[in-house]
C-alpha cells in the first residue's frame, strides 16, 4: 500500500556527503519509510550513483542549491571543517521551517557557528551518533550501522523545541538510545574516550614502524603480530581526512588530553625504569579494573 505525504516523517531530506554515516542514514530513511525522497550531494558522481544503487538515496544533484530548495530535513555529513562552507553557499535556499542537522563527533563552538549561518526561519540541531567502522565510504553503509548505539544532541538556548524532538525522533526510529549534552561539554568528554584513544592507536603504529628499523636480523616485525595488536590499533585504519578534521576542530582538548596521556606512560616507564614489580602490578591491576567497568 503506497503512503500519502502526510505518513512520512519528512518530505524531502538531504544528505551532503554520501559516505559511510551518510549512506547509513539514507538506508535508514528509506527502509523505515521515513523519508519521501532522500536526495543526495557528494563530490564524486561513482559514489552517488552507487548509492543510488544501493538505495541509500533516490538521486542527486551536483548544485547545492538545487538540492536543498525543497527540503524539510538537510544532514550535514561531510568532514566537519567543511559544515559552515557549506551552509553559506546554499542556505538563503532553505525553505522556512526545515531543520538542519549533522553527524559529526565535533560541536563546541562550531554548532553555535551553524546557528549564526543560517537564518533565523531554519533551525540547527547538532547530533552525533556514535557509530562507525574503521571502513569508510557509502559501499560499507548499512541500515544497522546505528542500532543500539548512543547519539548524542547538543541543543542550545536557540534551539528550536519542535525541531529538536524531531531530531530526537529521527534517531530513535534509526536504532539508538539518544542522549542530550552541551555542546563544549560533548567535545571534552568525546576527545577522551573517542579522540584521545584514535590518537594513541596512530601513535602506536608509527612507534611500531620506527621500532622496525632496529628489528634484529631484520625481521618482519608486523609479521608477528597477533589480536592484541589488532584489536589496540583496529581504529587507526580510520580516514585520515576525517581524523585530521577531527584532532583539528577539537584541538584544544585534545592537547590537554595528550598531555595526560604522556604523563602516564611517563609513570609506566618510570616504573620499568626502577625495576618496580609491585608498582607496575598495581598499575596493570588498576587499568584492568577500570576497564571491567566499560560499558
Amino acid at each position: 500500500m503506497s503512503r500519502t505525504s502526510s505518513e512520512y516523517m519528512f518530505q524531502q531530506v538531504t544528505i551532503i556527503g554520501v559516505g559511510l554515516l551518510g549512506g547509513s542514514l539514507g538506508l535508514v530513511l528509506k527502509e523505515n519509510g521515513l523519508a519521501k525522497t532522500v536526495v543526495g550531494i557528494g563530490r564524486r558522481q561513482p559514489n552517488l550513483e552507487l548509492a543510488v544503487q544501493m538505495g541509500a538515496i533516490d538521486c542527486f544533484y551536483t548544485e547545492p542549491q538545487e538540492a536543498v530548495k525543497d527540503s524539510d530535513f538537510i544532514v550535514l555529513a561531510t568532514p566537519v571543517d567543511t559544515y559552515v562552507g557549506h551552509v553559506q553557499r546554499w542556505a538563503e535556499h532553505v525553505p522556512a521551517g526545515a531543520v538542519v542537522s549533522d553527524v559529526g563527533s565535533v560541536k563546541g563552538q562550531l554548532v553555535f557557528d551553524l546557528e549564526a549561518a543560517l537564518p533565523s526561519t531554519v533551525s540547527f540541531v547538532g547530533a552525533h551518533p556514535i557509530a562507525g567502522k574503521e571502513k569508510s565510504g557509502v559501499a560499507h553503509a548499512t541500515s544497522q550501522l546505528f542500532d543500539g548505539a548512543r547519539c548524542i544532541v547538543t541543543p542550545t538556548p536557540h534551539t528550536n523545541v519542535e525541531a529538536l524532538e524531531n531530531v530526537r525522533g529521527l534517531w530513535e526510529k534509526a536504532g539508538s538510545e539518544v542522549l542530550s549534552m552541551d555542546p563544549m561539554v560533548h567535545d571534552w568528554v568525546l576527545g577522551a574516550v573517542s579522540h584521545l584513544p584514535h590518537i594513541a592507536a596512530f601513535s602506536l603504529m608509527h612507534a611500531l614502524h620506527d621500532l622496525q628499523d632496529s628489528t634484529p636480523e631484520a625481521l618482519e616485525l608486523l609479521a608477528f603480530s597477533g589480536g592484541g595488536l589488532r584489536d589496540t590499533t583496529r581504529i587507526a585504519a580510520s580516514s585520515p581526512e576525517m581524523w585530521r578534521d577531527i584532532c583539528l576542530a577539537n584541538r584544544e582538548n585534545l592537547l590537554k588530553m595528550v598531555d595526560q596521556y604522556i604523563t602516564q606512560l611517563q609513570a609506566f616507564r618510570q616504573l620499568l625504569h626502577d625495576h618496580d614489580a609491585d608498582g607496575l602490578a598495581k598499575n596493570i591491576e588498576q587499568a584492568k579494573t577500570l576497564r571491567e567497568k566499560l560499558p
